[in-house]
């Protein structure tokens, strides 16, 4: 929490210290200027009080100020927003340890580009996580004879696909005994995978993991297969066009790849004309499906041809276990 706490307002800093919430349930901060302090904590949203106690109440709660967004600011740009003009371009600054901060306001355009974002009003602090060991169910369905199969992640916001994603990432550069190490790109554009500080991910990628840090991924994903001889390439959020061109490019190179996009399930995926031909046409041999409204949990795992793996699996061993 303590990459949390330096960032915030400190009267917001104070009341949250007061809730001693376990760190690893809590997902989202939301402040909104003349709103309520707004907490998600373990998949539920709360109001937070004066004195840090989590309601539903929305008139017990504490009200974001002006001066409580104003001073964030200054702690996230530590004190020069200028530098953070790219990223407020964006919608977004992502923060030491990889943890995302949303930013709303009114944005300035010139020539139909957005240039600056300015009265800065709204902020969603998404808290990153890194679960080592939270793959380990789904990783031997992504093997098969012993090689990597293409896998999409699919998954509605805020279910855990990018930390599931950064774990496969981890195992597939480590190695396990369903397969041999494997060298991995990661095109990381918000820098959430790998939380590179000065060049230097925070989270363990790795081994065998080299790291294009604030890279847009279809640029990303080509400069990797020319630059660094990746056997897997590894990417969060796909869904442009540019995205899928260079996914094609990747994969007639013969590089495997692990990617996320969000959908609640594959027949949402089908539905979009640029992905569903990719589905269409057996691009991926793994889909992983995550459960909505509840983080990292598995739906389904299933091939190409949308035979489930998982859990039909589970409940064959179960009846084995059973008839013993």
């Amino acid at each position: 929490m303590e990459e949390i706490y330096r960032i915030l307002a400190l009267k917001v800093r104070s009341i949250l210290f007061k809730c001693q919430m376990e760190f690893p349930m809590l997902q989202e901060i939301r402040l909104r200027i003349d709103a309520p302090l707004l907490v998600r904590y373990a998949g539920e949203e709360y109001f937070v009080d004066q004195e840090g106690g989590l309601t539903r109440d929305e008139e017990n709660a504490f009200l974001v100020r002006s001066r409580e967004i104003r001073e964030t600011m200054e702690y996230i740009s530590n004190y020069s927003m200028y530098a953070f003009e790219e990223e407020f371009k964006r919608g977004y600054i992502t923060i030491r340890g990889g943890h995302r901060i949303g930013v709303a306001g009114k944005m300035i355009w010139e020539r139909q580009d957005a240039k600056n974002m300015k009265h800065i009003s709204f902020l969603n602090i998404r808290i990153a996580h890194q679960v080592i060991g939270c793959s380990d169910e789904v990783f031997p369905y992504l093997i098969e004879n012993q090689e990597f199969c293409n896998t999409l992640i699919i998954s509605p916001p805020c279910c855990g696909k990018t930390t599931l994603l950064r774990d496969l990432i981890r195992q597939l550069s480590e190695g396990t005994h369903f397969c041999r190490g494997l060298t991995v790109g990661v095109v990381d554009e918000r820098s959430e995978l790998g939380a590179c500080y000065q060049g230097k991910p925070q989270n363990d990628l790795g081994c065998r993991t080299d790291v294009l840090d604030a890279c847009p991924k279809t640029e990303g994903m080509m400069m990797l297969v020319r630059s660094m001889a990746p056997q897997v390439i590894a990417v969060d959020e796909i869904g442009s066009a540019g995205d899928v061109e260079a996914m094609e490019y990747v994969m007639n190179c013969g590089v495997r790849l692990l990617a996320t996009v969000h959908g609640n399930s594959i027949e949402d995926i089908i539905n979009k004309p640029l992905l569903g031909r990719l589905v269409k046409e057996c691009f991926f041999k793994r889909y992983i499906v995550l459960m909505p409204n509840e983080i990292g949990k598995i739906a389904t795992v299933m091939d190409e041809r949308g035979t489930i793996l998982l859990p039909k699996r589970k409940q064959e061993k179960a009846s084995e276990k059973k008839a013993c």
